[in-house]
Formats: structure tokens, C-alpha cells, sequence
């Protein structure tokens, strides 16, 4: 744990919550980068260093120092354990991309661990929208199915990339299996066949991949994204429908806009929420919260879905 600088009490005060990367030298940078700005932007700082179960350790920090801010340096699944963390509070979320994938950093047009900082004194804050999945909290995207098994194999894989990505991706469509879900959501139960769902707060995949053109953070409804059984010839088509923001277009694809949702399928899939795979599941619950995360953004950033419902 790195001492607070001695300021005096009227400077901000932000808790940096680190997941180490494998080389010491790009933490030891990123350190350095967080005490450069500390000095220019005036604020008082600690930085925990992540190590396995720091739920609680995180929230003891955040009792002790009673920080203003807290910023989550890791990938997606950094970003979804402190957003839990921070559900409900004042204290405002800061994301740091410094993972493999950064969706969520992609996603509020973070761009790089400088611009990040800068936004500690430049961004505005944004009240934005999680779901409650299983108990489990969702800042970002989560699924079943055919992605949810691809990040699965991703997990293991001690190589990182999207390359890596798309080797997993194109080695599952060997094995495309699909499911009969039956979904229950506000007043209507209905029955499809799908090789995945997604459950999407956001937009696009850190990939840059637009999985949900309907996606707004901030309008108190997540979408349920059907990917229906599909020709393997129709996949780069599938492909470049995401990357230009048109999988609406697609004849095997549903998109449900949804406040609450319960989903059965009909044998037990992978769930993976946020990049973390939780585990294999029949049952699904889904639940917005509305705006329970205040989350620091660049001050001309928007959220406005890519296609309207």
C-alpha cells in the first residue's frame, strides 16, 4: 500500500485499484504516471494492488481513506468487481484501461491510461444504468452461449489479443450448439432457439464489435441480444454486420428491449458476465438498476444507441 501524499483536506481524494499485470516494469510506469498526475491535478492518492478475493479489502480501503473517486486499472472483470463495490454510493467509478479487452473503457471512448488520468480533473461524471444477473452485477455485457463458451476458452489461454480472441471464436464454430430458451420479460413469455444471448447494458464488444445497436446506458432497460442458429457460411456476414453497427439487420438476430427478464434454457450453459466466466447455469434472473453507478466520462461524451428500437 503506497502512503497518501499529506495534502491538505479540501483536495480529492482517489483510491487506484490496480490489477498487476505479469511485468513488474509496466506497473512500476503506471505508478510513476498516477504520482505525475497527483502533483498536476492536485489530488491526494493510495494505490491497492489486486491479489485475489479483495472485495472486502477494497471495501475496508474505501472506509479508511473515504475516497471521492475510485479508479479500477485492469480489464473488464477489475471494472465489474469495483462497480459492485460502488453500486448505490456517491463515490464516483474512474476506469483505467489496462487490460486485455477494456470494453467498457471503449465503450465511454476511453482511450488510453494517459487520457484516463486526465480525466481525474477533466471528465464530468455520468450516472449510468447496471444489471443484477443472478446476484451478480453487470456494468458491461454479459452472455450465454457461443461467446460465453469463447471466453471461457480465452481464460485459460495464457496468451492475450484479439487474435487469440478470434482463434477461440472460430474454434467453437466446430462445435456450434444451440439452445431452446424460454424467456419471461416485463408482461410476455416467449420461446426461441438460440446459439447464444447477450444481455447488454453497452454497446460493443472491446473488440470494437457492436453486439447492441439499441444500446444507452442510461435509459433504464437492458437489451437481450438472440443469436439465432445460423449457417456457418453466414459468419463473416454475422461479422461484418457487428463491426458497422447492423447486426439489427440480420435475419438471426432479436433484440429485446427489457426492464426485468427470468430465461430457462434447455440444458445448462456457460454464463460469463463482464469478461468473468461465473459458471454453468439452466436459470437466469435479470434485473435493471437504474442509474446505481456514477461513472467518470470525457465531458463530450453521449450515450446514444447506434440504431434506435
Amino acid at each position: 500500500m503506497k502512503q497518501a501524499l499529506k495534502t491538505a483536506k479540501s483536495r480529492t481524494k482517489v483510491l487506484f485499484v490496480i490489477n498487476p499485470k505479469s511485468g513488474s516494469a509496466q506497473d512500476d510506469t503506471l505508478k510513476d504516471l498516477i504520482s505525475e498526475q497527483a502533483e498536476t491535478q492536485n489530488f491526494d492518492f493510495q494505490i491497492y494492488n489486486m491479489t485475489g478475493n479483495d472485495e472486502a479489502r477494497i471495501s475496508t480501503e474505501i472506509k479508511r481513506f473515504r475516497p471521492s473517486i475510485v479508479a479500477a486499472a485492469g480489464g473488464d472483470g477489475t471494472v465489474k468487481m469495483v462497480a459492485g463495490i460502488l453500486a448505490n454510493t456517491k463515490i464516483t467509478l474512474a476506469i483505467i484501461p489496462y487490460g486485455s479487452a477494456n470494453g467498457m473503457a471503449k465503450e465511454l471512448y476511453i482511450s488510453d491510461i494517459d487520457f484516463a488520468l486526465e480525466l481525474l480533473s477533466a471528465g464530468k461524471v455520468k450516472p449510468i444504468d447496471l444489471i443484477n444477473i443472478n446476484k451478480e452485477i453487470c456494468i458491461h455485457l454479459a452472455d450465454v452461449g457461443l461467446n460465453a463458451r469463447v471466453v471461457k476458452r480465452f481464460e485459460k489461454d495464457p496468451k492475450r489479443g484479439k487474435l487469440i480472441y478470434a482463434k477461440h471464436l472460430f474454434g467453437e464454430m466446430f462445435f456450434l450448439k444451440s439452445y431452446r430458451f424460454q424467456i419471461k420479460h416485463d408482461d410476455e413469455e416467449i420461446s426461441r432457439k438460440g446459439v447464444s444471448i447477450t444481455f447488454a447494458n453497452a454497446m460493443r464488444y472491446g473488440t470494437g464489435a457492436i453486439i447492441n445497436p439499441h444500446g444507452i446506458l442510461d435509459d433504464g432497460k437492458f437489451e437481450l441480444v438472440i443469436v439465432k442458429p445460423f449457417p456457418r457460411v453466414q459468419l463473416m456476414s454475422i461479422a461484418w454486420k457487428m463491426f458497422r453497427g447492423k447486426l439489427h439487420t440480420s435475419d438471426y438476430v432479436e433484440i429485446i428491449s427489457c426492464e426485468e427478464a427470468t430465461i430457462i434454457s434447455s440444458r445448462k450453459t456457460t454464463l460469463q458476465v463482464d469478461g468473468e466466466v461465473i459458471g454453468k447455469v439452466k436459470e437466469i434472473k435479470l434485473s435493471i438498476m437504474p442509474k446505481a453507478l456514477s461513472v467518470l466520462v470525457p465531458k463530450d461524451f453521449k450515450t446514444e444507441a447506434v440504431r434506435k428500437p
